[in-house]
């Protein structure tokens, strides 16, 4: 099946009423169909890996098109100019955790590129950069504690940020590496105690509901 026979079978399970339900969940309506994910995640079974389809659907810039796109895509294959391109073309929360969660966090460039974008003036680039931190902290197994260590100061810094898909994710990113063991647990509440100090709304929201979570037994 090729990519335009893929668009037309997904405009084909259109669902408007899905779409305005979206909305309500701030998910962007432009360019959407409304077809829901588990039906994505079949297809792409259906599919199997693809590099090049996967670049062809995320170029068609229709939201589902993007998300199995996400899905079948080669990690091995993926580039960090593609990273960087995707990633500026976000413009809605779930394709962009979509992006971080099936994607980009088992490339050789997770790390390195969650670092970067948590500095990004972007907001769904700064949300991907600790979307793809929280992604890592569940899957990148074999990745020592350093490199989790190294996001705490990045997760403080961006703490201010009162833009709310910005705060959610850092929040996710803190709870995540906090989750991992015992050690980096100390060290997320000690950094939650440390963000809770900040003179900001956002600060204090990010670090409370993390340390509701982290010292709960």
């Amino acid at each position: 099946m090729d990519a335009p026979q893929i668009l037309a079978r997904l405009k084909a399970e259109a669902n408007p009423a899905n779409v305005a339900g979206m909305a309500r969940y701030g998910i962007n309506p432009q360019g959407t169909l409304g077809v829901p994910v588990h039906a994505l995640r079949k297809l792409a079974r259906e599919l199997g890996s693809n590099h090049k389809l996967a670049a062809e659907l995320w170029l068609s810039g229709i939201h589902e098109a993007r998300i199995l796109a996400t899905i079948v895509d080669d990690p091995a294959l993926v580039t960090r100019r593609q990273m960087n391109r995707w990633a500026r073309d976000f413009d809605s929360w779930d394709v962009c955790d979509q992006a971080c969660q099936n994607l980009f966090r088992y490339t050789p460039f997770g790390f390195e590129k969650a670092a970067e974008w948590a500095r990004a003036r972007r907001e769904f680039v700064r949300r991907a950069g600790f979307a793809l931190m929280a992604g890592l902290a569940v899957k990148a197994k074999a990745a020592p504690d350093a490199a989790f260590k190294a996001f705490l100061p990045l997760i403080v810094e961006a703490a201010n940020d009162d833009r709310n898909l910005v705060r959610k994710a850092v929040n996710w990113a803190l709870r995540a590496i906090g989750k991992r063991n015992s050690s980096l647990r100390r060290q997320a509440i000690n950094t939650a105690q440390e963000i809770r100090k900040l003179e900001s709304k956002a600060a204090r929201w990010v670090a409370t509901d993390a340390l509701r979570e982290l010292t709960r037994e």
